[in-house]
């Protein structure tokens, strides 16, 4: 199963780091947060991502391209121009990096990868946010449910998506960016069937969170799976700087994988 990464947007929250690099290549202990996120997925057995490039896309394509190069160590033969890699190391990912434009909105870029996706069903999240979510619970979940969409739900202080949720945890209606009054909100790590791709009709300007997610929510397609642990988005330099001191410190709750 493939997982797509968002990680096309401009970061203007978090300016102080984003002036030079897209935010998911903001590093946390030492590695971009879109490494951290691809952690969690392969921790699960996730390996095949597609990453949704836009802002200075060329920074992710350069980092992955020599990801095996800075993983190892190296004897450079500069007479015979040869280089020869020595007890290299390195995760065992296949991703597909696609520019989907520098203006194009999270639905837009969406839109843009469903050649990649094909009929099957797929993985979706923000390339700025991390959680100790069990993926594996989560994908048993949305089978279960048979529902078109399943979005994570989580309680942070309030400015996200809101999600209406019934006792039986169907989605009766979603609405973007509440004020903040404790309602379950949305977390990214999505599941997605194909058919949902139908639901992005208006191109790049599509945003996801609008329309798309809203008219899923109307027509019963979107369900929630409700994660109580630990979430957290990378926004603005002080969320930057708290998972920071969680990962120096060794508390870092996202981090379920073993070195």
């Amino acid at each position: 199963m493939k997982t797509v990464i968002l990680a096309g947007g401009y970061g203007t929250r978090l300016s102080e780091e984003t002036e030079l690099r897209p935010k998911p290549m903001v590093e946390i202990g030492g590695r971009p947060i879109l490494w951290h996120i691809m952690k969690i997925y392969s921790h699960y057995g996730f390996n095949d991502f597609i990453v949704c490039c836009g802002y200075r896309s060329y920074y992710i394509k350069d980092y992955f391209y020599h990801y095996y190069m800075h993983a190892a160590d190296m004897t450079i033969d500069l007479a015979a121009n040869r280089v020869e890699y020595h007890t290299a190391s390195s995760e065992p990912w296949k991703i597909t990096l696609v520019d989907t434009g520098l203006e194009t909105m999270t639905g837009g870029r969406i839109k843009r990868i469903q050649k990649y996706i094909g009929k099957e069903p797929f993985m979706l999240t923000y390339g700025d946010g991390v959680a100790d979510i069990n993926l594996a619970e989560l994908l048993k979940y949305h089978r279960e449910k048979e529902k078109l969409a399943t979005v994570t739900a989580v309680l942070p202080s309030g400015k996200f998506g809101a999600l209406e949720i019934a006792k039986d945890d169907h989605i009766s209606s979603f609405f973007e960016k509440p004020h903040g009054d404790g309602s379950w909100v949305n977390g990214g790590f999505f599941v997605l069937q194909p058919e949902v791709f139908g639901y992005i009709a208006d191109g790049d300007s599509t945003i996801f969170e609008r329309k798309p997610l809203e008219n899923l929510a109307r027509d019963g397609h979107l369900q929630a799976f409700r994660h109580t642990g630990f979430w957290k988005p990378m926004d603005t330099l002080r969320e930057k700087l708290e998972l920071q001191n969680l990962w120096d410190t060794g508390k870092a709750p996202w981090k379920v994988w073993n070195d």
